[in-house]
């Protein structure tokens, strides 16, 4: 949903399976595996979702960050 009423995005769970397994093989091919870490910074939307998906089904730890905080509230949130 987004911020404006009436305004939402809606997904089949095949596109979302389909969405999700396209990122974990572009995660692959940019070398991510499992036990790595990857920080997801992006608006609450279905591509963050599909991401966050992603990373579980590799095996890789991942956190997410919304927009809001400052370079070094990020930075600190991203080492920890």
């Amino acid at each position: 949903e987004k911020d404006e009423p009436g305004q939402e995005v809606r997904v089949t769970y095949r596109e979302l399976l389909e969405l999700t397994c396209r990122l974990g093989n572009t995660l692959k091919r940019q070398g991510v595996k499992r036990g790595d870490r990857v920080t997801i910074y992006m608006p609450p939307c279905p591509l963050a979702v599909a991401s966050m998906l992603a990373c579980a089904r590799i095996g890789a730890v991942h956190a997410v960050v919304f927009a809001g905080f400052s370079a070094e509230a990020l930075a600190d949130r991203i080492r920890d």
